[in-house]
């Protein structure tokens, strides 16, 4: 709503844009701080904290009509999320093993995007010149703490012994997470930032606009889990691979289409949905290779890797709409997706593997789907696998 907002006031795009990355920026900040604060104070406490100091940044946001205000409260708004995603997936790390660690994040996704998108599509219900669409998203917030705050069954990781893992240890252990979080983060930063100020350009109502990029967070629901389910059966590279692929050619069909056309709408929610389960699969696959007791820190690290890339997205993405006009969107989709499939290119034939990963064990009907696709896709690389120690 904060976007549209934006718009309705004429901002350039620079500003318009730049509301996105300030919530990136708050976002990176967030992710290197709650880490520590859940060594001090524990999971459920700073969730609950953060989700009130969220719901305090939309009212804010919502009560004043200046774009100085509102870059601030992004950062904020950020700040918040940021923490909350490294307190739910330190959570969830911590219970999944290598076998089921793509599925769990499948379903972790599925409801986070499912939300988001839902969201999105609530926007057609309010004026964002107006109070009530904030204060409707602040008591959302507010009320996201009782279920954690008041379960008898939340039973928290013991954050004490995690162990500390650097960006460069990251990288060091496993360069192909690194790239391969960080570039999808670009991509979606870029995606997310730039649909609402090019929807509300090519003069989409509030409420198409609101349906415009729901559609996108709804395929990323829709395809999150056999995707993800596929990347436990087979190597996640290749199936991360296969999706950027995709998200590429459905963005070449998109430029023959009108904005306001529905193909238009189909072939984002298909982009959504090739896309967005990308940030499991690249989550998934570094935490395959980091010990146990660097899961905490390793899901702080991969959050702020994946907001450093949201964060220079849009700005990266907002001069394809100016240059470009009403392709831009669709050009900015695929460049960045381009970044990422020649970057997996690169790391499946600088570390050969097997391309099923369960050898003599049933595989998913979702990893059959995916086999032959996945080894066409794998020609010319070859499958003699390097002790799991050295993975990259």
């Amino acid at each position: 709503m904060v976007g549209i907002r934006a718009e309705l006031k004429n901002l350039p795009t620079v500003i318009s844009g730049g509301l996105t990355t300030a919530y990136y920026a708050g976002f990176l900040l967030g992710s290197l701080y709650a880490l520590r604060a859940l060594a001090q104070v524990g999971h459920i406490r700073v969730y609950a904290a953060l989700a009130s100091l969220l719901s305090a940044s939309v009212l804010v946001s919502g009560a004043f009509d200046s774009p100085f205000i509102w870059i601030i409260m992004r950062v904020s708004t950020g700040f918040c999320y940021a923490g909350l995603y490294v307190v739910a997936e330190s959570w969830l790390n911590g219970l999944a093993t290598n076998t089921f660690r793509g599925r769990l994040l499948a379903l972790y996704n599925v409801v986070t995007v499912g939300a988001y998108g839902a969201g999105q599509l609530m926007v057609f219900n309010f004026d964002a010149r107006n109070l009530t669409g904030f204060a409707f998203a602040a008591m959302i917030a507010s009320l996201a703490v009782i279920p954690v705050s008041m379960s008898e069954q939340a039973s928290t990781p013991k954050v004490e012994q995690n162990v500390h893992i650097s960006l460069r240890e990251l990288a060091r252990i496993v360069p192909t997470g690194f790239g391969f979080i960080l570039l999808v983060g670009l991509a979606h930063g870029g995606m997310l930032g730039m649909a609402v100020i090019h929807a509300t350009r090519e003069g989409l109502s509030i409420g198409r606009t609101g349906v415009l990029v729901a559609v996108i967070q709804l395929g990323g629901m829709a395809f999150t889990w056999p995707i993800s389910s596929a990347s436990d059966d087979i190597d996640r590279r290749v199936i991360g691979l296969l999706v950027a692929l995709g998200a590429i050619v459905t963005s070449v069909v998109m430029l023959y289409q009108p904005v306001s056309s529905t193909w238009t709408i189909v072939l984002l929610f298909v982009i959504g949905g090739f896309s967005f389960p990308l940030y499991a699969i690249a989550s998934a696959y570094t935490n395959d290779w980091v010990s146990p007791e660097q899961i905490g820190a390793a899901a702080s690290q991969l959050v702020t890797l994946y907001g450093f890339g949201a964060m220079l997205g849009p700005l990266f993405a907002a001069p394809f709409l100016d240059i470009l006009g009403t392709d831009g969107f669709a050009w900015s989709i695929i460049t960045f997706h381009s970044a990422l499939l020649i970057f997996l290119i690169y790391r499946i034939r600088a570390w050969k593997a097997p391309i099923a990963t369960k050898e003599g064990a049933p595989m998913s009907f979702h990893g059959r789907a995916f086999f032959v696709p996945a080894t066409i896709a794998s020609l010319g690389v070859t499958t003699k696998a390097k002790p799991k120690n050295v993975q990259k």
